[in-house]
């Protein structure tokens, strides 16, 4: 009993560090002056939400016409090279949306390659000869963004496509239903869940994006949340802002969870590999058209565009600072996925050996508690760590100098402290998952056996649970390790002075129209995140295939 009570005191310390930002919003927002979010409302407030909402929107309604024929075409017909594009659009979630912008910014703006050969072509001369459509807008925010995360919807459409059972459609035809009525009553609403889940990811990370919207210039709420702080220092009115902000990413979650509250569905289709349709003519040309061509949009001419500057400007790219940022991000990056990782295993240990109906159901809160630091923005994630660690920097300060010692300067707020804490918050729900999976196959007649031999939490969790899923340690590990190396948001605010790691270096090149020199890093960083978006994609294609 003692034992399990240390484990579930160790998850509920685990938790509060989770909820610690969330508190420390709410703290600030409701208990702050509202005199300048008063005077934001008279002025720029509501332009910040008008674009926030319409980005959002722009965003959902590009990613859905760009994921929904793609899912269809890649999950019911078959073609050359179907099984490789089945992965390969799912490729653009490893491009920062910021990368991108700038890249179709040099591409298509006036001075760009692509309107200089049209007026090289055509002979116009002006901007007063033709038309052109503007990148740096908000409808170009959301081109820009609807193609980094498209593969959201994408994914998850086509494995609900595949999942189908043809007893339904076979049935539907039997009882002379048309094509269109057997998608409109059938395949419709079985994919509507996913659609549903797909948009709600789209809408969170277009609500928390900043490097897009801020290169285009584009007033928003998360740009609002930066003004405030870095340019008014206040925090209340950030803080504020940022609660308006978390209310609206769980009024999408809320809305998912509601679209499917009645949805059950239990029976899966046998072979699904009979009902592929084989493509021919012009419909195969037209599919491979908006496959390859989608594909080249999102990844394949913004990674060639890095490629050749990284070429042609190597030696400007190579340098001591490269190797220092790289340093940076990979020292972060190793601490933060260590400490994760063991947090999600202590949390997932304080759960398995929970007993009694209420110990249960405590364990399993905080469990699900902690995972909520995913659906934090890093922006707000880290307004909310500022407060709280730069008052224990000052309790330390005032207790140091009453014993008359020597301040150790600012140990919480200002060093890599705030970085790793707030990388570990954010991504705790990616570690939680991995080890959900692994330690689901862990028979519990184990732990009972062990407990029956008198051995202690302790050496259950050493000698039997680590060796069992230290792959799923690896993974869980892996996934952190590369998304804090491509954490942006959090980093620009919580970095210590004169510290940059690849993300914010990238971003402070492409602010200063610059990424030329640093395509370099950019190109290590979008290798870096290939890595989790080959590894998920073709788990998932496996996985989808087996259970057909």
């Amino acid at each position: 009993m003692k034992q399990y009570l240390s484990w579930k005191t160790l998850a509920i310390l685990i938790t509060l560090i989770v909820l610690l930002p969330l508190l420390a919003i709410a703290y600030h927002a409701f208990g702050g002056e509202s005199e300048n979010l008063a005077h934001l409302w008279h002025t720029m407030l509501p332009t910040y939400i008008q674009n926030s909402a319409l980005l959002v929107l722009g965003t959902i309604i590009l990613a859905l016409l760009f994921a929904l024929p793609t899912a269809w075409i890649v999950a019911n017909y078959q073609f050359c090279g179907q099984k490789t594009l089945q992965w390969l659009l799912c490729l653009p979630l490893a491009m920062p949306a910021y990368l991108i912008a700038y890249l179709y910014t040099d591409l298509l703006d006036y001075s760009g390659s692509f309107q200089e050969m049209l007026r090289h072509l055509f002979g116009w001369q002006t901007p007063q000869d033709y038309w052109f459509p503007q990148i740096r807008t908000l409808y170009g925010a959301c081109f820009v963004l609807a193609l980094v995360l498209y593969p959201y919807i994408f994914l998850l459409v086509r494995v609900a496509l595949l999942e189908q059972s043809e007893n339904l459609t076979h049935s539907a035809k039997m009882l002379g239903a048309s094509p269109m009525q057997i998608f409109r009553r059938i395949t419709f609403p079985l994919i509507r869940p996913a659609i549903a889940v797909g948009i709600a990811l789209v809408a969170m990370e277009t609500l928390g994006d900043f490097g897009t919207v801020a290169y285009f210039a584009v007033p928003t709420l998360t740009t609002a949340i930066y003004d405030s702080w870095l340019g008014y220092h206040d925090l209340g009115t950030a803080s504020q802002i940022a609660i308006f902000m978390l209310l609206m990413i769980f009024l999408f979650l809320s809305l998912e969870q509601y679209s499917r509250r009645k949805q059950k569905s239990y029976q899966r289709g046998y072979e699904k590999k009979s009902a592929f349709k084989t493509l021919h003519g012009w419909k195969l040309a037209l599919a491979l058209a908006w496959c390859w061509g989608l594909l080249a949009l999102a990844f394949f001419i913004p990674f060639g565009r890095l490629l050749y500057w990284a070429y042609d400007y190597f030696e400007q790219s190579w340098n001591l600072d490269f190797v220092q940022f790289a340093l940076n991000s990979l020292k972060v990056s190793i601490i933060a996925s260590i400490i994760t990782v063991i947090f999600a295993l202590i949390l997932h240990f304080a759960n398995r050996l929970s007993f009694g109906k209420f110990s249960a159901k405590s364990t399993r809160l905080s469990l699900q508690l902690s995972s909520l630091g995913y659906a934090i923005p890093g922006t707000v994630l880290a307004i909310g760590l500022l407060s709280p660690l730069t008052f224990a920097d000052h309790q330390l300060h005032a207790l140091l100098k009453s014993l008359e010692l020597s301040p150790v300067g600012l140990i919480f707020s200002g060093s890599l402290f705030a970085l790793v804490l707030a990388y570990t918050v954010r991504f705790l729900a990616m570690a939680i998952g991995s080890l959900e999976t692994s330690l689901a196959k862990v028979s519990p007649s184990l732990d009972m056996a062990s407990q029956t031999l008198g051995k202690s939490g302790f050496t259950m969790f050493s000698k039997i649970h680590i060796p069992l899923i230290y792959k799923g340690i690896l993974t869980a590990g892996l996934m952190v390790f590369i998304e804090s190396m491509k954490e942006l948001n959090a980093s620009l605010l919580l970095r210590p002075f004169n510290f940059d790691t690849l993300a914010t270096h990238v971003f402070t090149f492409t602010s200063d129209e610059q990424l030329e020199r640093a395509a370099l890093p950019a190109i290590v960083l979008v290798l870096v995140g290939l890595l989790p978006v080959i590894w998920l994609t073709r788990s998932l294609i496996s996985q989808s295939e087996k259970e057909r």
